[in-house]
């Protein structure tokens, strides 16, 4: 059982799993989206997103943070200069995990992550979805047959007609 097992170990020491996450995070910073196995990306949600969080606040302080989590001096930077004002409005979820399938050599359960506000093509779509008319769930009521649609609207047509001639 697993239970207060908040951490997945991955199959590593602890060491090799930091310095693992560590060079994921970089990447996924550096290139905006990376693929690997679904068990390390959602390790990495995990991992990269409180360093987002952290980076929306630039100071030295938080600076010094995310530097001692990343150990990379590029994605530092690339973090809090492009990232991290991009994300500033949004209160979390800034990675998303897609399910891409399964690798060929040993069948392991591949995933796509990626920062939520660099997808182009999502962002794109996007106006064109809250554009579309939303559809009721109710069913709509039955239509009159044809033939006697013509008959009902025939004497409303002329009753109008009729008055304006008494009228005169």
């Amino acid at each position: 059982m697993r239970h207060n097992k908040s951490v997945n170990h991955l199959g590593r020491k602890s060491g090799h799993r930091k310095a693992l996450l560590s060079n994921m995070a970089c990447s996924l910073i550096l290139n905006k989206r990376i693929i690997t196995t679904e068990a390390k990306a959602k390790a990495l949600k995990q991992y990269v997103e409180p360093l987002i969080t952290k980076s929306k606040e630039d100071t030295t302080h938080s600076r010094r943070v995310v530097f001692s989590y990343l150990k990379d001096k590029n994605a530092t930077a690339e973090l809090f200069r492009t990232v991290a004002p991009k994300v500033a409005n949004r209160p979390g979820g800034y990675t998303r995990v897609l399910h891409v399938g399964f690798r060929q050599g040993d069948a392991a359960e591949m995933a796509l992550i990626e920062l939520v506000d660099f997808n182009e093509a999502a962002l794109a779509t996007a106006p064109e979805k809250k554009a579309a008319k939303k559809g009721t769930r109710r069913s709509a009521k039955k239509a009159a047959p044809a033939t006697e649609a013509p008959a009902v609207e025939a004497p409303v047509a002329e009753a109008p007609a009729a008055e304006e001639a008494q009228a005169e």
